[in-house]
């Protein structure tokens, strides 16, 4: 008995009487009509179908054949229960149409669908037709269970039957109507009552029996191109001389034939308990035996194919005869047929179309994102055919050779493991709803997961590491770590001792990934070294006991400070020192920088950072240098003017820098009085180089920060420019004088660097002054650059923000004379340093000053193979001194364990920490080489790294219409989009050199968590907060703000096809949050977040939020305070109406979307996927 194959009519049997006037076709009469609203009315008595016995020669039971041994476990779990009637033995129905039976089937041979009964489940489940060999009429000895024979052999004692030649079995096929079964013509009219009395009493019963013939609807519905009905009628095609269509099953019901009537319910159950073969690509049940897979033979290529391909659905046929079969695939339930090889593809609203009820739970089961539309591979695409260019229909079963879905269970899994895939071609909204969060790093130890280090400090590339560099090289992924080291961190532990445990080889400092043999040794994590603990270490300072090591916070926390001790210090430690450098150029003047800049010095004095000895001096340049004498005594600023500018030298000694406690009162009066003094000045003159050649001189003896305020392009004296910029190739592709025109820069930096002395620059220009140039003072001694072009004292939005900037920077935490070392484990080290600084040694960043703001990266090579290692780590230690005085060492440790699988490399990848490296690396290479080169750059990492993924995972080569990419990877081109049209990459877009420079400066020197900001910024419809706080009543109190949480705001792609005019976005670029206003808002919307009744109210340029007394309001307030609370400082928000002139600024950073010189998102996806080969 096999199960129901709906892609074939019931099996034939010869008459009990012998093969003398027999008008069945397949054993049933042709049509029914008078039956047929009988069958309607009632259910159906399957047991009435059951074929008689056949009397079967040479077999010690007449009635019954020597039935085939096979695998019965396997195959009941596909098959109703059956009956134990007399019926149960009769040999297995074949399943082949009638006009494919040989000649010779009129006696008891009987043919099975291209396999013996032990496979009929699986082949009436594949539909793959073919003639194998079968017993003859003489008895077989039974085949032993679980028995496995090649293809196309017979089991050990049958003898097979010749299949006919293909001249013979085609003249026979012409000579036969196509509904001639056994040798016998098929009537195609019903019987009439005269003749139905003649027929033989079981006959008779048989007529009159409704008949269900489930290929009617679906085989007639779904025809393939090539069934060419002719003028005999094929089986389902309504019968001639006016009888009646035969009636067609209801859709999805399950027709069994051959065996007992079965309840829906025990059908059900035995249908949702079939299970694909072993290595189909779904999860083996645990109940069901893994049993050895049918071995399909491949349609014999004879002349009367066409008319098989009527009947049974095609096949994909192989490359050639020893090509492997793929293992056969299970269709969906209800699934008519196939479609041919030789159709063409369907339009793309037949794909789309809802997929058939599955077989689990009748529920719709539709092929997983990620493998649908794949090809099969090349070895199942026979040559000369036409292969599958086109996405296959999701709804459809799948093919022989194509990529096998993943059910459920395992698409959860993968998910779980990480290791789950995503059509990137097919999901293009792919964004998370929230802030992507870091991935987690897996070391199978909780308590090491637990206290490893912050991903907010150091995140490497990858989250498992390749354990030799071949490895890495096939993986094509780009090897570093991303590092905030001075990051502000609350609860930091701070740890004074007498000796800090450091490692006597490699001078690593003790931590939590160290292996403690006992409890007075412990081996080194980087270099394993064993190395003696000190007794004092056994002290708990927590508890003020001995006892066990591991309670100590060295190793109980991977971020940790210690108070160093006096062995740290070349010199006593420096006190904060502070000098500013102003430029009062009439430009300068113009621009009304500088009564900002001293307002707010004035105001936030007492909050620099420092201690007593804390010392302050003031220089202004322009054509010449002026100093200011703040000597105790004065009751007012004493100014010295420099007419040397060429020779520049310190007209005193002493009093040029003043201690800030003693003398507060003198630099009040001065800040006062700066931008009055030279408010009537008109010299156009900058001798910035020379005001910088004394300041050195000034602070040498100390080292400390100089802050020097630009606002034009230095023309005077030691360092002069001149303009490079050609306006009328801003937009060209070919970006130039990216480099200094000069070194004068550079050097002095660098002379600065080893007098631990940084230069930070803000540069306040309303037209070009060469920052390629002049900000080499802050790149290469450690420090800053902050630029606010066409800056204007009028445009209080540029006040604001400037204010804001510049209160952070005066008030944030430093750290003088620093120094940063970066130590992996042994096999690794680091090659390339990107940032801000100095390198003093192979592996020794000189760090004059070092912020809270700051970000570095670093490239990681490989010494030697890691293939005996389990974990890796990299420990970053800065040594700094603190503004009270004070040495420290802040050590970060991260640990990450090592693979030798390439898919692991790829499943673990940090999209954010590449992206992050990856733009610090195309800025040297946009320096070092040129733009072009490093777009390029871009673009081929990102194919590579894709189609170093189609290899590891043995995708199908050749333009499948998919970009199939690991979960880990799927913003990978989206950045890398939003890096090409960012202003220090785009091209073909009109762009400022200064503002390209300093995008750069901010892509080597910003923060991850910033970075991502600055590169592809977030977009939120605010809508979700305005219903929340109408519906949730929330107050404005404290009390109230913590126990009503805020909702999560889902967050959306930078396209334009997510706006709405009903509703207000916010976009958050990170130092600048836009809030867009749809034309159609609501006006009691309008008047609770904006206070105005409609957007003509609003202008043009419109910053900030006025207060208003709403719940709206308010949670929009604690919104904008999430958003801003791990950046430097609160954003400028800007308002922007529909109709506003500033609708561009808005429009821009919409980086999905297409522009004159860019492409979109989904354009940028197909040429990615043109070129993974």
């Amino acid at each position: 008995m096999s199960a129901y194959n709906q892609n074939f009519v019931p099996p034939a049997a010869a008459p009990a009487n012998g093969n003398q006037g027999s008008s069945l076709v397949n054993g049933l009469p042709g049509a029914v009509p008078a039956a047929a609203q009988q069958y309607l009315q009632q259910k159906p008595q399957l047991q009435k179908f059951q074929q008689p016995p056949v009397p079967y020669p040479g077999s010690s039971n007449s009635s019954q054949p020597p039935p085939l041994q096979f695998n019965s476990n396997i195959v009941n779990k596909f098959l109703p229960p059956s009956s134990t009637g007399a019926n149960n033995g009769a040999p297995p129905p074949s399943t082949l149409p009638s006009h494919l039976r040989p000649p010779t089937a009129n006696g008891p041979t009987t043919l099975t669908n291209g396999s013996n009964g032990a496979n009929s489940a699986n082949s009436s489940r594949t539909a793959s037709p073919g003639l194998m060999s079968v017993p003859q009429q003489g008895g077989a000895p039974p085949m032993p269970q679980n028995t496995q024979y090649a293809h196309g052999a017979p089991p050990p004692a049958a003898r097979p039957i010749q299949p006919q030649s293909v001249a013979s079995l085609t003249s026979n096929m012409h000579q036969m109507n196509l509904n001639r079964t056994n040798g016998q013509q098929s009537v195609n009219t019903a019987p009439t009552p005269q003749q139905l009395q003649q027929l033989p009493p079981q006959q008779q019963q048989q007529h009159q029996q409704p008949l269900a013939n489930p290929m009617t609807g679906p085989f007639i519905r779904n025809k393939p191109p090539n069934l060419n009905p002719s003028a005999s009628r094929v089986i389902g095609s309504p019968p001639t001389g006016g009888a009646q269509p035969v009636p067609v099953p209801a859709s999805g019901q399950r027709i069994m034939y051959g065996g007992t009537t079965a309840s829906n319910d025990q059908q059900n159950n035995n249908l949702q308990r079939a299970a694909p073969p072993p290595g189909a690509g779904t999860a083996w049940p645990p109940s069901l035996p893994k049993a050895a897979v049918p071995v399909i033979p491949p349609p014999m290529q004879t002349q009367p194919q066409a008319q098989l391909a009527s009947f049974a659905p095609p096949q994909p046929q192989p490359q050639a005869q020893s090509a492997p079969f793929a293992p056969p695939q299970l269709y969906q339930y209800g699934q008519a047929c196939q479609q041919p090889l030789h159709q063409p593809p369907l339009p793309q609203q037949q794909q789309q179309a809802a997929p058939p009820p599955g077989m689990f739970g009748a529920q719709t089961r539709s092929t997983p994102l990620q493998y649908q539309s794949q090809p099969p591979p090349p070895s199942m695409q026979t040559q000369g055919q036409h292969a599958y260019a086109q996405p296959q229909p999701t709804s459809g079963p799948p093919q022989l050779g194509a990529p096998v879905p993943l059910n459920v269970a395992q698409q959860g899994f993968s998910r779980l493991w990480g290791q789950d895939t995503i059509d990137l071609m097919q999901n293009r909204h792919i964004l998370s709803p929230a802030t992507l969060p870091a991935p987690k790093v897996v070391l199978h130890n909780q308590f090491h997961e637990s206290i490893n280090c912050s991903p907010s400090i150091m995140r490497c590339t990858v989250t498992k590491i390749p354990e030799t560099n071949s490895l890495l090289q096939k993986s094509r992924l780009p090897l570093g770590i991303v590092i905030h080291p001075f990051r502000d961190v609350n609860n930091l532990p701070v740890i004074q001792c007498i000796n800090i445990v450091r490692c006597r080889l490699c001078r690593t400092y003790i931590n939590p990934f160290v292996y403690f043999v006992d409890s007075k040794m412990w081996k080194c994590n980087l270099c394993y070294r064993v190395n003696e603990l000190p007794e004092e270490f056994q002290f708990d300072p927590a508890t003020k006991t001995y006892g066990d090591v591991t309670r100590r916070p060295e190793v109980r926390s991977s971020t940790i400070e210690f108070i160093a001790p006096s062995e740290y210090m070349l010199r006593p430690p420096q006190p904060a020192m502070y000098l500013f450098l102003f430029d009062v150029s009439i430009i300068a003047q113009q621009s009304g920088y500088l009564e900002a800049a001293c307002s707010v010095l004035n105001r936030h004095l007492d909050e620099m950072p420092g201690d007593a000895r804390t010392q302050v001096g003031f220089i202004c340049y322009d054509s010449f240098v002026h100093f200011y004498s703040m000597a105790e005594g004065l009751n007012q600023p004493h100014e010295m003017t420099l007419l040397d500018i060429d020779e520049p030298f310190l007209p005193r000694p002493d009093s040029l820098l003043v201690n800030l406690k003693e003398c507060k009162q003198l630099v009040r009066v001065l800040l006062n009085l700066l931008p009055k003094r030279f408010g009537y000045t008109h010299d156009p003159g900058s001798a910035l180089g020379s005001a910088l050649q004394v300041a050195f001189k000034l602070m040498q003896s100390s080292g400390g920060r100089i802050t020097v305020f630009q606002a034009c392009l230095p023309n005077k004296g030691p360092g002069s420019l001149e303009p490079r910029e050609d306006p009328n190739n801003r937009s060209a592709k070919d970006v130039a004088h990216l480099n200094p025109a000069t070194d004068f820069y550079k050097r002095f930096a660098l002379e600065c660097s080893g007098y631990q002395i940084a230069c930070d620059l803000f540069l306040m220009n309303q037209q070009y002054s060469d920052m390629a140039t002049i900000s080499g003072i802050s790149k290469h001694s450690g420090g800053c650059v902050h630029h606010f072009p066409l800056y204007q004292k009028t445009k209080q939005h540029m006040v604001d923000s400037f204010r804001m900037c510049f209160k952070r920077y005066l008030t944030r935490k430093i750290g003088f004379e620093a120094v940063m070392r970066i130590r992996c484990t042994r096999g690794l080290q680091v090659h390339t340093f990107h940032g801000n600084f100095f390198v003093r040694s192979t592996d020794l960043l000189s760090l004059p000053n070092v912020n809270p703001d700051a970000g570095y990266g670093m490239q990681i090579s490989y010494e030697e193979s890691l293939t005996d290692v389990k974990t890796i780590c990299f420990q970053a230690a800065l040594l700094y001194t603190n503004s009270e005085g004070e040495r420290r060492i802040r050590v970060h440790t991260v640990c990450l364990p090592v693979t030798s699988s390439l898919p692991e490399v790829m499943h673990s990848a940090d999209t954010e920490a590449i992206i992050g490296l990856l733009s610090k690396m195309a800025v040297d290479r946009s320096i070092a080489s040129n733009l072009s080169d490093a777009r390029d750059a871009f673009i081929n990492a990102t194919i590579d790294v894709f189609n170093a993924f189609k290899i590891a995972q043995n995708l199908p080569s050749g333009q499948s219409g998919q970009l199939i990419a690991p979960r880990s990877l799927a913003l990978m081109p989206l950045y890398i989009l939003g890096l090409l049209k960012h202003p220090a990459f785009r091209v073909g877009t009109s762009t400022r050199l200064d503002d390209r420079v300093y995008a750069m400066d901010c892509m080597k020197t910003m923060p991850l968590d910033q970075l991502m900001k600055f590169v592809y910024p977030e977009l939120y419809k605010i809508d979700v907060l305005i219903y929340h706080a109408r519906n949730s009543n929330a107050s404005t109190t404290e009390e109230d703000d913590e126990e009503d949480p805020l909702p999560e705001v889902p967050r959306l792609q930078l396209s334009a096809e997510h706006l709405d005019s009903r509703s207000i976005f916010l976009m958050d670029c990170g130092q600048l949050i836009m809030l867009y206003v749809g034309l159609n808002v609501p006006p009691d919307v309008l008047e609770a977040v904006l206070g105005i009744s409609s957007t003509a109210d609003l202008g043009d340029y419109v910053y900030g939020l006025p207060h208003i007394v709403s719940a709206e309001y308010d949670i929009l307030q604690r919104f904008l305070l999430r958003l801003n609370y791990d950046k430097p400082y609160s954003a400028l928000v800007q308002i922007i109406r529909d109709t506003s002139t500033a609708k561009g600024q808005f429009i821009e950073r919409l980086t999905d979307d297409r522009s004159e010189s860019s492409l979109s998102y989904y354009e940028f996806l197909q040429h990615i996927r043109a070129q993974v080969k």
